[in-house]
């Protein structure tokens, strides 16, 4: 039985649209990264979240350590490939839910190797919260920068010993990620970064030192940020911001560029969510893969 098919039997037992029905499914799986749904984002626009089959793809969980800790990670990859390109996929505070992993395996199906690890383990689990806020201040808020980057360095680590080409890594993420995006991509070995809608700006704090504008000087990759003019929560200025010091910084952070679309909001990707909008998010994941292609990263 697949976890798709373990999932729909279980869903059958549940209550249907429920932030209960979500905690228990996640109870109930527990280390099942990639399935089901964060009970915060319930009930699941299904007419327009998009599956990607898993047929001639290797999928599912893998784990490596780091200090101790073992970190998961939902990887998906083309079936007996090898020294393949790599893509480390960041996820939005929800985690490594259903849509995530979909991501992987669209992905996969582009012929590469992508992983997205579970950031928030040591914290919590993000799956099971009903409230933003909660999880907000009990998981995210609590998340430092500096674990971040050493489990994004970890996953490189065994994507290279598990046949992913690490001199073509890339990395991808969406609202949380796409800050995380950003940051990795002034300290990691990448080659490309395209940034979803994260966060360009905020206070300093002992988890969180610094923000993207605080590296954009400094990026070791090239970056592509896809942003919504709608965005509430990410204002214009904020961007052009991030112009003006990425404008100031390395041969990377000038060559990194923006494309901000009129009509979207925040979470334009998200097909899963009333936020999606189907034209931004396609031209946006065009563009991701012609950012990828452009920069080595193929």
């Amino acid at each position: 039985m697949t976890r798709e098919d373990f999932q729909r039997d279980f869903d059958s037992l549940l209550p249907g649209g429920s932030s209960e029905a979500g905690a228990s499914r996640r109870t109930a799986l527990k280390v099942a990264l990639g399935v089901g749904y964060a009970a915060s984002v319930l009930p699941v626009c299904a007419q327009t979240a998009i599956k990607t089959p898993a047929d001639g793809l290797s999928v599912g969980e893998v784990h490596f350590d780091v200090n101790g800790f073992q970190v998961n990670a939902y990887r998906a990859a083309p079936e007996g490939g090898k020294s393949l390109p790599v893509i480390l996929v960041i996820s939005e505070i929800f985690g490594v839910h259903d849509y995530i992993a979909d991501i992987c395996r669209r992905l996969a199906r582009q012929g590469y190797m992508a992983i997205a690890p579970d950031l928030f383990a040591r914290q919590g689990d993000p799956m099971s919260y009903g409230e933003m806020s909660k999880l907000m201040s009990e998981v995210i808020a609590k998340v430092p920068d500096a674990q971040v980057m050493a489990d994004l360095d970890a996953a490189v680590k065994w994507a290279g010993a598990n046949g992913g080409d690490v001199s073509r890594l890339g990395i991808t993420g969406f609202c949380w990620g796409g800050r995380i995006t950003w940051l990795y991509a002034a300290h990691g070995p990448v080659k490309a970064g395209v940034a979803w809608y994260g966060r360009l700006v905020g206070t300093p704090s002992e988890l969180t030192p610094r923000h993207p504008v605080d590296v954009a000087s400094a990026l070791r990759a090239p970056v592509l940020g896809l942003y919504g003019e709608k965005d509430a929560g990410i204002p214009l200025d904020t961007i052009d911001k991030m112009k003006e010091a990425l404008e100031k910084g390395s041969a990377a952070a000038k060559q990194s560029e923006f494309v901000t679309y009129p009509d979207a909001p925040h979470a334009f990707h998200a097909d899963y969510r009333p936020s999606y909008r189907k034209e931004a998010a396609e031209d946006g994941w065009k563009r991701m893969l012609a950012w990828f292609k452009a920069h080595g990263v193929s």
